[in-house]
């Protein structure tokens, strides 16, 4: 057999004991291995009821074959679905038959990279079955399914197509200098460049807004013990998650909760109070707390909003991360008679609020969609991953230099030429072998 059509097998339903339990195998000439499981001719893209057998002629299970020839299938290869009862037992018992038939067990996302290897499914397409299945929430598998759909990769070939057009009239400049005719257009391809521009900074804007879709914001309640984290992180949340006294320093260690707005998830963790202390325990604590806050993507920093911002806070303030957004929450405005409001100066934003009451925790919500990039995409946002990001923020780069370089066309040449490559990359038209790997080895087992 030759190499790349040796047949795999793996269970492809999770772990644990249910009605049904899936063993799936892909590989060539699965029709004869059909026959040995099951003793009959298996028939293409119908479900048949069929005891599975064991070498010696026993039934291990008896429930449903589903047949699948090439190329007419998920992988291109031939595959078969054995369905039987979803004991864990059962499942082990046919995915072992199936190696005895000569089949081996699938890696981390194989069936996935033969897809995408016989092309059923560009890079993109494969992605998002993984997205799919890890979706947080429904927005984010919505989502999933237009990319699988091919969506995404549409607009990204869209995009190709055009580029490849002003790709031939810059190098046609080059192959033909002697000719009187001005194959540039006289501007009309600086002017269709930066149109084309515009549609690629407007599919990464709606991709940076589905990277938000897809990983959620990370984001850290902090200040001094006894400011009201805990019961910010119960307000969020929407139920008692977190112990609240008026006992400073109770929260001793990270507690972690993620909550959705707008589709979005949010990922909410409360820290120690951070000072100084003798306690050992507490100590770990605020460790923790900084530890968390080095890894946030928004820390919100807790003020007592009777005293405003004290030297502790101001301190707590200059020792967070360079570069992290910080957003200061005065908590307990209701104890300082204040309303709540929403204030900005010097770039800095500031929150009034009641973690108790729930009095502008709307304002906190808003304010957390804007720092997201969200606004409100819906339909429309493509959720992309970070190698997506990166390749179209490479070609927005590569264009803008190519648009400086107008007039000097073999460096405009070149420019364009690492813009398609870049664009090439998110599809998997240009892809290591290396990043292939990596990419589908995060992947569940039996996809």
């Amino acid at each position: 057999m030759a190499a790349g059509e040796d047949r795999i097998a793996a269970i492809a339903t999770p772990p644990g004991r249910g009605g049904i339990g899936v063993v799936r195998v892909s590989g060539a000439g699965l029709a004869g291995f059909a026959r040995a499981l099951t003793g009959r001719e298996p028939l293409p893209r119908r479900a048949t009821l069929s005891d599975f057998h064991a070498a010696d002629g026993s039934t291990l299970d008896r429930g449903i074959l589903l047949f699948f020839p090439a190329p007419h299938s998920f992988t291109g290869e031939d595959v078969l679905e054995l369905q039987g009862h979803g004991g864990p037992v059962v499942m082990q018992m046919l995915l072992g038959r199936c190696i005895e038939l000569g089949a081996r067990v699938a890696a981390p996302g194989e069936f996935s990279r033969r897809a995408f290897l016989n092309d059923k499914l560009d890079l993109v397409q494969a992605e998002a079955v993984a997205d799919l299945i890890e979706a947080e929430t429904a927005a984010a598998a919505r989502s999933a399914v237009r990319s699988l759909s091919g969506e995404f990769s549409r607009e990204v070939h869209a995009l190709v197509a055009r580029l490849v057009d002003l790709r031939m009239r810059v190098e046609a400049a080059l192959d033909f200098p002697e000719e009187e005719i001005d194959v540039m257009g006289e501007g009309d391809v600086a002017r269709r460049l930066v149109a084309w521009r515009a549609d690629l900074g407007a599919l990464l804007g709606r991709a940076r807004a589905g990277s938000m879709l897809r990983s959620g914001l990370h984001l850290v309640l902090a200040g001094l013990p006894n400011v009201g984290k805990s019961s910010l992180l119960n307000r969020l949340a929407g139920e008692e998650r977190a112990i609240v006294t008026d006992v400073a320093g109770t929260t001793r260690d990270v507690l972690r909760e993620t909550i959705q707005l707008d589709g979005i998830p949010m990922h909410v963790i409360d820290t120690a109070g951070l000072r100084q202390t003798d306690d050992p325990v507490e100590r770990i604590g605020v460790e923790r707390a900084w530890r968390e806050i080095g890894r946030a993507d928004v820390v919100l920093q807790l003020v007592d909003a009777r005293s405003g911002e004290t030297a502790g806070d101001r301190e707590i303030a200059t020792g967070l991360p360079v570069g992290v957004e910080r957003i200061v929450l005065e908590n307990k405005c209701d104890l300082a008679g204040l309303a709540a409001e929403r204030r900005e100066h010097d770039g800095q934003v500031s929150l009034r609020l009641s973690a108790v009451t729930g009095e502008g925790i709307g304002l906190l919500h808003d304010e957390l969609l804007r720092v997201a990039g969200w606004r409100g995409h819906g339909e429309d946002v493509v959720l992309a991953r970070e190698r997506h990001l990166e390749a179209l923020a490479i070609a927005n780069e590569k264009s803008a230099l190519a648009v400086r370089r107008i007039g000097e066309v073999e460096l405009c040449a070149e420019e364009l030429r690492q813009t398609q490559e870049a664009l090439a990359r998110i599809t998997g038209e240009f892809t290591a072998d290396d990043l292939l790997g990596e990419i589908f080895s995060r992947f569940c087992i039996g996809k």
